[in-house]
C-alpha cells in the first residue's frame, strides 16, 4: 500500500470504515484495493452486504462516532495511525493486511531503535519472572525496545525492567481500558515514557476473541519474539505462531520438563526456536535478521488483469454460495476455498468480502476463512 498523508476527511472515512461492523482487516484491505478510497467503499457497503446474503441494512460506522473517537484520543493525548500514513510503524505496515487504524499515547518511536517482544506465562514462576526481567532489562541497556500485551506474569516483569529504557505495550482493549486492573499503574508510566498500542476505540473493554489480534500486533512490531515459561495451549505459542507467519524471529528459554509452564517453550525449541540464555543470545539472533521491506510486493489474489465491477460481481454471483457451503466454525485457508471450487481467486475473494459484510464469513488475518453468523 502507497504511504500518503490522508486529509481530515480522509482519515475520518478511514476511521469510519476500520469501524463498521464486519470490516475486518482483510476486508478492509480488500474493499481499499478495488474502490482506492475509504469514501468509494463506504458506499459500496450496502449494496455488497445485501448481495452476500445480509438481511438487515448494513449501516456503516456514523461521521459523529468517528469525531467522537478522535476527541476521546485528543482528551488522552493519544493519536490515531492509519496504515497508508507515514507515522504508521513501519514493521506493521509491512504485515499483510495490516491493521488498518492503531491508536496510541506515549512518546516513544518505534521505528527509531530495534524492538523485540518478550512474551510468556501469566502464571510465571519466581525464577521465570527474575530471568524475563534482568533479560529485558539488559535487552533495554543495548538500545533495544522490548515489546509486550502488558498482561500478568511476563509481560509485566518485562515491561517494569523496561521503564526507563524503552518499552512498548500492545493492550487488547482500548487505551483509556485498562487490563488487568492491577496494572493501572504501569499502564500509565507507559503511557508517560513508552508507548502503548491499541487496535480498538479508546474505551472498548476486552473479549477473548480480542486478545489473538494484539499477539498479532506484538510479533508484527517485532523483529523477534522471545517466549519465556508457556504451557501447551498458550497465547505465547499464538504470539510464535503469528511470527513466523511474518518472518519474524521466534527464541525460547529452555525450562524444567517437570513444570508445564515450560512444556510450550520447549517445544518451540524442538521444532526450530533459537535457544535464548542471555540478552548476547536474543542480540545475536537479532543482528541476523532481515528487516521486512514495507515496499515488500505483497501476493495479489486478483490475477491478470483487473476487472471491471460489473464482471468481477458475475464472478462473484458464481461462486459465493458454494464458497458459503464450504464454510465451518472450523478455519480453513483461502487456497482451499480456490481449489475446492474451481474458480478464480479474485472472485473466490470478492465473494468472501461479500460474505463477510453480511455476517456469514469471518476472514481471519492469518488467511483462514470460518464460518459467521449471518445477521
Amino acid at each position: 500500500m502507497k504511504r500518503v498523508r490522508l486529509s481530515d476527511v480522509e482519515r475520518l472515512d478511514w476511521l469510519r470504515l476500520a469501524r463498521t461492523s464486519g470490516v475486518g482487516p482483510v476486508t478492509f484491505a480488500k474493499l481499499i484495493e478495488r474502490f482506492e478510497t475509504p469514501a468509494a467503499a463506504i458506499e459500496a457497503l450496502p449494496r455488497l452486504a445485501k448481495r452476500g446474503g445480509r438481511t438487515n441494512p448494513l449501516r456503516p460506522a456514523s461521521r459523529d462516532d468517528a469525531n467522537r473517537e478522535l476527541d476521546r484520543l485528543e482528551v488522552l493525548s493519544a493519536h490515531l495511525w492509519c496504515s497508508c500514513e507515514p507515522d504508521y510503524p513501519d514493521l506493521l505496515a509491512a504485515l499483510d493486511p495490516a491493521p488498518p487504524v492503531i491508536s496510541v499515547v506515549g512518546p516513544l518511536d518505534p521505528d527509531a531503535r530495534p524492538v523485540c517482544a518478550m512474551v510468556g506465562a501469566r502464571n510465571a514462576s519466581a525464577i521465570g519472572l527474575r530471568f524475563a526481567a534482568d533479560l529485558a532489562r539488559q535487552l533495554g541497556e543495548r538500545g533495544i525496545v522490548v515489546a509486550s500485551g502488558l498482561a500478568r506474569g511476563i509481560d509485566g516483569a518485562a515491561h517494569a525492567a523496561t521503564l526507563q529504557t524503552g518499552t512498548l505495550a500492545v493492550t487488547a482493549g482500548g487505551l483509556a481500558s485498562v487490563y488487568p486492573p492491577e496494572h493501572a499503574e504501569l499502564h500509565d508510566a507507559i503511557a508517560r515514557q513508552g508507548l502503548i498500542v491499541s487496535e480498538s476505540p479508546p474505551d472498548y473493554k476486552p473479549q477473548a476473541k480480542d486478545f489473538p489480534r494484539r499477539n498479532r500486533l506484538i510479533s508484527g512490531l517485532s523483529l523477534g519474539v522471545v517466549v519465556i515459561e508457556a504451557a501447551e495451549r498458550s497465547g505465547s505459542l499464538i504470539t510464535a505462531r503469528y511470527a513466523l507467519e511474518q518472518g519474524r524471529e521466534v527464541m525460547a528459554a529452555p525450562g524444567s520438563p517437570l513444570d508445564p509452564r515450560a512444556k510450550g517453550t520447549n517445544r518451540l525449541l524442538r521444532e526450530g526456536a533459537a535457544l535464548i540464555e542471555s540478552a548476547e543470545d536474543v542480540i545475536a539472533v537479532l543482528e541476523q535478521t532481515r528487516r521486512p521491506s514495507v515496499e515488500a510486493p505483497h501476493s495479489n489474489e486478483y490475477e491478470d488483469e483487473p476487472l471491471d465491477p460489473v464482471q468481477l460481481d458475475k464472478e462473484a454471483d458464481l461462486v459465493r454460495e458454494r464458497v458459503a457451503g464450504l464454510l465451518s466454525p472450523s478455519p480453513c485457508h483461502r487456497d482451499e476455498l480456490v481449489r475446492h471450487t474451481g474458480a478464480p481467486a479474485r472472485a473466490v475473494i470478492a465473494a468472501l468480502v461479500e460474505l463477510e459484510l453480511a455476517g456469514r464469513a469471518i476472514i481471519h488475518p492469518d488467511g483462514s476463512v470460518s464460518s459467521g453468523f449471518a445477521d
